[in-house]
């Protein structure tokens, strides 16, 4: 599929109420398990998307959209949300997310991207030139990227449960 903005917003819209259903109101468990050493939980993965809604997509847009002729990006900390989501809980961290990246909805409508904008650039820190077509392409496929991670994290709980079964559930082999 070609990008097409339209269907971002589809994708980058729904994305907070997708997470509510998923995760509110459930079990600690399946919030806060992950996949072993240096994988992420759930709780993890939505304190890893709010800080990338405070600091990573809308930065980076208005940098790309910018008169400046320095485009360079700050780099990202993948790692900031294990400080800054301590002490709060699933509902808090959804509710963050879901009016954050509404806010960040409406500054992306406003700029009222064209066609000749999506061949803007920017440097990124480890890949150097990139458009702002790859940034936005890059946060839908972030934000389903992620939405996967959660359910096979989610599903690898029931690994030993499922039995025999496991061999037709490719979620639980996957990382």
């Amino acid at each position: 599929m070609q990008f097409n903005l339209d269907k971002s917003f589809d994708i980058l819209t729904r994305t907070p109420a997708v997470l509510e259903m998923m995760l509110d109101g459930i079990h600690e468990d399946w919030i806060h398990q992950n996949e072993g050493a240096e994988t992420w939980s759930p709780y993890d993965v939505i304190g890893h998307l709010i800080h990338g809604e405070k600091t990573d997509w809308i930065t980076r847009l208005e940098i790309v959209l910018s008169d400046n002729v320095a485009k360079h990006f700050k780099p990202f900390d993948r790692f900031a949300q294990f400080d800054e989501s301590k002490g709060k809980t699933i509902q808090q961290l959804l509710q963050e997310f879901k009016l954050i990246r509404q806010k960040n909805m409406a500054i992306l409508k406003s700029k009222n991207i064209t066609e000749a904008d999506f061949s803007k650039k920017g440097i990124h820190p480890v890949f150097g030139e990139v458009t702002l077509e790859n940034l936005l392409a890059t946060w839908t496929a972030h934000d389903l990227g992620h939405l996967g991670q959660i359910a096979r994290v989610m599903a690898k709980q029931y690994t030993d449960a499922v039995g025999p079964w496991k061999a037709f559930l490719p979620i639980l082999a996957a990382r």
